[in-house]
């Protein structure tokens, strides 16, 4: 149960960081997006982690971050 709890407060809190980080100042060139700030993928590149395993931590289903994701800056 502490589990699933954790894991989708991990979701909750990716999504939210996710979604404030603005793509042009990381230099992603600007095109059309449906939400706001990067999508699944950047961030999973950035995170030097799959962009598979970073949709299943954004969807709670994925464990917890690996120690070499934690320190990861978003000026990366």
């Amino acid at each position: 149960m502490m589990r699933v709890i954790q894991e989708s407060r991990l979701a909750a809190y990716l999504k939210d960081r996710r979604s404030k980080l603005d793509s042009a100042a990381l230099g992603y060139p600007q095109r059309r997006r449906r939400t706001p700030g990067l999508r699944r993928e950047e961030v999973a590149q950035r995170a030097h982690i799959s962009a598979t395993w970073y949709t299943w931590l954004e969807q709670g289903r994925g464990g917890s971050l690996p120690p070499k994701c934690w320190h990861v800056s978003p000026t990366r």
